[in-house]
């Protein structure tokens, strides 16, 4: 079976090669040239599968602060090789259905990376972000805090957020791992698990 692959060519500082070369490699990406261009940057060219491709973009912006400069351009077919393996940490996963509320995802932020906002529909089984760790974690984004007075009632009701990942559908894809699936409808992108029942999930993986 053959797929396809494209001729990538990239302009990065110096200082940036290694990260570039990295990311490239996990990916399968096979280095034909490299030069050092007049204004001092570095341009390398690769063949990489079209399939490897997705989500690149956003890892090179984000590993050389912006500064990256790519194109690609169709470069034929070649034998599929063996699936990537992915290099990401584990889900952060929702624990029930629900509504997100601030005072819960507070606590889940401290856990990883998220990409919902308050005030969102989840269900249990729906991936919420991205684990600090390796392994997958269930977490309530749901759970409001219990306020005991008047006093508690009016200082707890500002609760301050970092700002949530929103991801777009090239990185979404880039994201799944054989396990997880995701829904797209006009409104919305969710990932989810393939498998929604958590204990259905832990028998599955031994």
């Amino acid at each position: 079976v053959q797929g396809p692959v494209e001729g990538l060519v990239s302009e990065i500082g110096n200082e940036f090669v290694g990260v570039i070369s990295q990311e490239m490699g996990t990916r399968r990406g096979e280095l034909m040239h490299q030069e050092t261009t007049a204004s001092g940057a570095i341009r390398q060219t690769y063949i990489i599968t079209t399939r490897a491709l997705i989500g690149l973009r956003n890892q090179l912006l984000t590993a050389t602060k912006g500064t990256v400069i790519m194109n690609s351009l169709p470069h034929g077919y070649q034998p599929l090789g063996a699936k990537l393996t992915s290099t990401r940490n584990g889900a952060l996963i929702a624990y029930e259905a629900g509504t997100t509320t601030p005072y819960a995802l507070q606590t889940a932020e401290s856990r990883g990376e998220l990409y919902i906002g308050p005030g969102v529909e989840v269900y249990a089984g729906m991936v919420i972000g991205l684990n600090r760790r390796q392994e997958d974690m269930e977490i309530n984004v749901c759970k409001a805090k219990h306020l005991t007075n008047m006093r508690s009632s009016s200082s707890d009701g500002v609760v301050q957020l970092t700002p949530f990942t929103d991801l777009s559908l090239e990185q979404c894809i880039d994201f799944i791992n054989d396990d997880e699936l995701l829904e797209v409808t006009p409104k919305s992108l969710r990932l989810r698990k393939r498998e929604l029942d958590p204990n259905k999930r832990k028998r599955a993986a031994k």
